[in-house]
C-alpha cells in the first residue's frame, strides 16, 4: 500500500532531438462503395522520448485512426493520402512490408482497451508472452522465460510465476491488462500506444495501471500516445495533450496550457459536460454539447465545429480553418479564428439551474437483505472433505431505504454484490434471507414471474448497454408502445400512440424516430429510447446500471442530465449503480458503497465523500482521476484483488488489502457499525476519533490557500 499527493506530470521540455514519431500534415481516407471517406484531415502531432501525449475527442473523431495508421493496419480500404508519417527520422509510408511487420510489436507496440482482443485463450501467459523476444529477438528460449518473467514482476503482477503458467482466463481483467502492458514492453518499444486502456476496469485497478504508465515514462524512456475521453486520465498520464473534432485537430499544448487557459470551444465543451469538483446538479448543471458530430462526408464548409458552437458568426465559414499559436504560448495551438475575441472566463449563457428537489415518503425499504448461492464441487475429494457444497456470500446484511425522488447511488468495485442486488430487486433473482418492500409489499422473495405486471411497472431497469436490450426488428415506437400496454397504463391505440409521443418528447427525442429501428441510431439516442422504455410504464423506482458508461463524455452529460429532469418532473425514486465517482458526486443524493456484498458506509453524498471515510471509501476517492490541474488529491492504491464471495476472509472484509488495518481485531472480528451524525454509518474496527481525523482525500487551492 503507498500513499503520496498525486501532482499533475509536468509539461515534458521541448526536445531538440530527432521525435520518435512525427505526422505532418497527415491526411487518411477510407475508400467505400460509396467513394471516399475523409477520416483525418491536416493532422499534426510529435511524440520525444520520455514523452506521452494524451488525444482526446468524441467517437467517430478521428483518434482512432490515427492510431491504426501509425501501426499500418488500416487494412485494404485505408489510405494515407497527403502528409508525412515518420518513426524516428524515417518516412514509413516508404517502408516495405517485411520492415513494418519487423517494427510492430518490437520498436512501435499497441495496448488495445480490450484485453483478451490481445490474448490467445487457449495459449498459457508465459507462451504468449515469450513469443515477442522469440520472434523478434531469435534469442533462446531460456532468456525469453526469465525476461518475460522479469517484465510480469515489472508490472507489478502477484505472483508471476503463476502467472506465467495460467491461462487468460484465470486471472483477472486488470491482472490481464498488465500482461498485455508486459508484453508491449518486452521488446522496449519506442513508442507505446495505449488506446483506451482502463475504460472497462474498476476504478482501484484503473488507478494501478495509470500508476504504471506513469512509471514506464520514466524507466524506459519509451514515447507514449494515449487515446481516451477521460480527461482527467489524460491529465495524470500526459505531458501534452491533442484535442481532435471530426478528423481535425483543433487544440494542442501541453495539459496545463490546454486545461488551464483552453481555446478552442469544443474543448471548453468538453470540460463543460464533465462533472469536475464543484459541479453540482442544481446550482452548476452540465452542459452537453448540443448537436452531433457530423459524418465525414457531410462536414460544413469553414469551421467543422461551427453547428455546435456557442461562439459561431459567419466569418467562421469562410474556408478552411487553420491552426494557429495562442499568443505568449509557443507550444499551445487552436484551430479557431475568434480566440482571441472569447471571454473564456464568461459563465455559460443556457446552464438551466434548478432548486433541489422535495425528498417524498418513503419508497423502497431494504432490510437484512442476504443472498446466497450454492455451488457444488462434485471431486472425489470434495465429497471426503464434506465441501462438496460451497456457499457464495454475495449479498450480506444489505439496510438501507429510497424516498420518493430521491437518487440513491450503490458503487463499488466488480464482484461487490451491486449487480447482485439488482437482480434480486428485479426478481430476475430472489433472496436468501430478509426483506425489499416497495411501498407495502415486500419483493425480496418474489421473482419476476410471479409479481403482478403493476408491481414490475413500478421498478424498471435502463441498462448499460442500450445495443443489447432493443429488438433490432422492432420499430421504436412498436417497443416503447409494448410497455405501456403491458403494464395497462394504456389500450386504445390512439391514446397509446400519443403516449409514445409524449415519450419521445420527453427523452428529447424527433417523433419521426417513432419509426426508425435501433440500426438507424446512435448510441445516445438508443439510451434515450431505452430510459423512455423504462419509464413508459409510470414506474416509482428505476434501477440505472451503468447508463452513461458507454457514452463519449457530452452524450453522457445530456443522458445524466435528461434522467435528472425527468426525475423532477415525475417524481421517480432512481437507484444509480456506477464506478465513476466523480458522476456519482454529481448526481446522487444518498451514497451506499458496497465491498465484497457487504455495505461498508452509507450516508449523503456531502457526509461520504468528505472526512470520516471507511478506508475502502477513501481508496476509492483516492482512486478517481480528476480533470482539474487545482485539485490535489492523496494517492492510495490497493494491493491484491478482492476476496472470493466463495471463501471470504474472517473478521472486517475489507482487511486483506486494508491501508489503516489496525490489528489483530480486524482479522478475527466483524467490525462494528459506527454513526456519524443522523444516517452517515461506517462499517470500521477503527474509533470514531480516529476516523473524524481522517484527511480529506481532494483538496482545492482555495483551501490549501486557507490552511
Amino acid at each position: 500500500m503507498n500513499e503520496a499527493t498525486n501532482e499533475p506530470l509536468s509539461a515534458a521540455p521541448v526536445s531538440t532531438s530527432v521525435p520518435v514519431l512525427e505526422c505532418r500534415d497527415l491526411s487518411i481516407s477510407y475508400f467505400t462503395r460509396a467513394g471516399e471517406i475523409p477520416a483525418v484531415v491536416d493532422f499534426n502531432l510529435k511524440v520525444h522520448a520520455g514523452e506521452a501525449v494524451g488525444i482526446v475527442g468524441e467517437s467517430g473523431c478521428g483518434k482512432s485512426t490515427v492510431a491504426l495508421a501509425i501501426m499500418q493496419y488500416m487494412g485494404k480500404n485505408g489510405r494515407i493520402m497527403a502528409g508525412e508519417l515518420k518513426f524516428m527520422g524515417r518516412d514509413m509510408r516508404a517502408m516495405g512490408e517485411a520492415e513494418l511487420q519487423g517494427l510492430r510489436g518490437s520498436k512501435i507496440a499497441m495496448v488495445y482497451q480490450e484485453p483478451m482482443a490481445s490474448l490467445n485463450p487457449a495459449m498459457r501467459i508465459k507462451d504468449q508472452l515469450m513469443e515477442v523476444p522469440l520472434h523478434h529477438e531469435k534469442v533462446g528460449e531460456k532468456e525469453a522465460f526469465e525476461r518475460a518473467l522479469a517484465m510480469l514482476a515489472d508490472v507489478k503482477l502477484p505472483d508471476p510465476r503463476r502467472i506465467m503458467e495460467a491461462f487468460p482466463h484465470q486471472i483477472s481483467g486488470g491482472q490481464q491488462q498488465r500482461v498485455v502492458i508486459a508484453m508491449a514492453l518486452l521488446s522496449n518499444p519506442a513508442l507505446l500506444l495505449l488506446d483506451e486502456p482502463t475504460t472497462a476496469l474498476d476504478v482501484t485497478v484503473e488507478a494501478g495501471i495509470v500508476d504504471l504508465i506513469r512509471e514506464i515514462a520514466s524507466r524506459f524512456n519509451t514515447g507514449m500516445i494515449y487515446i481516451s475521453h477521460n480527461l482527467g486520465l489524460i491529465r495524470e498520464t500526459c505531458d501534452r495533450i491533442t484535442v481532435m473534432y471530426s478528423g481535425e485537430a483543433v487544440e494542442d499544448g501541453t495539459v496545463g496550457e490546454v486545461f488551464n487557459a483552453m481555446r478552442h470551444p469544443y474543448t471548453q465543451g468538453l470540460f463543460r459536460s464533465i462533472p469536475l469538483p464543484g459541479a453540482d446538479k442544481n446550482a452548476r448543471p452540465l452542459i452537453p454539447i448540443r448537436g452531433q458530430l457530423p459524418l465525414p462526408h457531410q462536414r460544413p464548409h469553414g469551421c467543422n465545429f461551427g453547428p455546435r458552437c456557442d461562439h459561431f458568426k459567419p466569418a467562421c465559414d469562410a474556408g478552411p480553418i487553420p491552426m494557429r499559436q495562442v499568443p505568449s504560448q509557443p507550444d499551445h495551438r487552436s484551430r479557431c479564428i475568434r480566440f482571441e475575441q472569447i471571454d473564456w472566463n464568461a459563465p455559460p449563457a443556457h446552464a438551466d439551474t434548478g432548486e433541489p428537489i422535495p425528498l417524498g415518503p418513503r419508497v423502497l425499504e431494504v432490510d437484512g437483505l442476504k443472498k446466497y448461492y450454492e455451488i457444488a464441487n462434485r471431486s472425489l475429494l470434495a465429497m471426503i472433505r464434506g465441501t462438496a457444497v460451497k456457499t457464495v456470500k454475495a449479498n450480506e446484511k444489505l439496510d438501507f431505504d429510497a424516498h420518493e425522488a430521491e437518487t440513491v447511488a450503490i458503487v463499488g468495485e466488480s464482484g461487490c454484490g451491486k449487480s447482485t442486488f439488482a437482480k434480486v430487486l428485479m426478481g430476475l433473482e430472489t433472496a436468501t434471507e430478509g426483506r425489499a418492500v416497495l411501498g407495502n409489499r415486500d419483493i425480496a422473495a418474489t421473482p419476476v414471474q410471479s409479481r403482478k405486471p403493476q408491481v414490475v411497472g413500478h421498478l424498471q431497469m435502463v441498462f448499460q448497454n442500450p445495443f443489447d436490450t432493443l429488438n433490432p426488428s422492432h420499430t421504436v415506437g412498436s417497443q416503447i408502445a409494448r410497455v405501456i400496454r403491458k403494464f395497462d397504463v394504456e389500450q386504445d391505440r390512439e391514446k397509446v400512440k400519443d403516449r409514445v409521443m409524449q415519450l419521445l418528447d420527453m427523452v428529447k427525442l424527433p417523433r419521426d424516430f417513432y419509426l426508425r429501428r435501433p440500426r438507424q441510431l446512435s448510441g445516445g439516442q438508443k439510451q434515450r429510447v431505452g430510459i423512455a422504455r423504462a419509464f413508459a410504464g409510470n414506474p416509482r423506482v428505476v434501477v440505472a446500471d451503468e447508463p452513461v458508461s458507454a457514452l463519449d463524455v457530452s452524450v453522457q452529460a445530456a443522458v445524466t442530465q435528461l434522467l435528472m429532469e425527468i426525475q423532477r418532473t415525475n417524481r421517480t425514486t432512481l437507484l444509480f449503480i456506477s464506478h465513476d465517482l466523480s458522476l456519482v458526486r454529481y448526481l446522487a443524493d444518498k451514497v451506499i458503497v458496497m465491498y465484497l456484498g457487504h455495505l461498508v458506509e452509507q450516508g449523503t453524498t456531502d457526509e461520504v465523500f468528505a472526512p470520516p471515510y471507511h478506508p475502502y471509501t477513501e481508496a476509492l476517492l483516492s482512486a478517481v482521476p480528476v480533470a482539474d490541474t487545482s485539485v490535489e488529491k492523496r494517492r492510495i492504491v490497493l494491493e491484491g484483488d478482492i476476496p472470493s464471495a466463495v471463501n471470504p476472509p474472517p473478521g472486517c472484509p475489507f482487511q486483506t488489502r486494508c491501508q489503516r488495518k489496525i490489528g489483530r481485531i480486524c482479522e478475527t472480528e466483524y467490525p462494528p457499525l459506527r454513526t456519524f451524525g443522523e444516517g452517515h454509518r461506517i462499517l470500521c474496527h477503527i474509533a470514531p476519533e480516529e476516523l473524524e481525523a481522517m484527511p480529506p482525500v481532494f483538496t482545492t487551492a482555495e483551501e490549501r490557500a486557507a490552511e
